[in-house]
């Protein structure tokens, strides 16, 4: 389950760097604009996953976790990056302290509302790589609709890379 979580992270790390390069073809004003009306901007939707892979790492850490980052924090992409490239540092590092016995405990956290939820420790792993998956998704089609063309982040592309490094 190890090399299966570690090859998750790894997958997730590249998809998100293959993002933020693709949305290095936008002006600032793209960056920050909705693409549609009532659609967030690229920078608000890359803000949120780089938060939340944060928010997860610390609540896993024993941290509590107050408030979500506001995409005024982290103003431009390569704000946006730092805060990604700490999500992932942060996963990286937890990933080798859990055993298997961990990852199927159970655990427990507040959300924001205060209230108390409780799941394996694996599922939180493979919901942060899934979220972020979803809303990379959302990423590709605002670009689309900004004139730019999106990288391509579905998995097997991923594992077809690596098989091809390994060979």
């Amino acid at each position: 389950m190890h090399d299966d979580l570690s090859s998750l992270f790894a997958y997730n790390r590249w998809a998100n760097d293959r993002v933020v390069q693709a949305a290095r073809a936008l002006s600032p004003d793209q960056y920050v604009q909705e693409p549609v009306p009532g659609w967030t901007s690229v920078r608000a939707t890359l803000v949120h996953v780089a938060d939340a892979t944060v928010i997860w790492s610390r609540r896993l850490r024993g941290e509590p976790v107050a408030a979500r980052a506001t995409e005024e924090a982290y103003p431009t992409l390569d704000d946006a990056i730092q805060l990604l490239a700490h999500g992932q540092d942060a996963f990286e590092q937890l990933l080798p302290t859990f055993t298997a016995e961990r990852l199927a405990t159970v655990w427990s956290y507040h959300n924001f509302q205060d209230q108390e939820m409780s799941l394996p420790i694996w599922a939180v792993l493979r919901h942060v790589v899934n979220h972020a998956t979803y809303h990379r998704g959302q990423v590709a089609s605002k670009l689309k609709r900004l004139g730019v063309e999106p990288a391509s982040t579905d998995f097997v592309v991923w594992a077809i890379e690596q098989t091809a490094h390994r060979t």
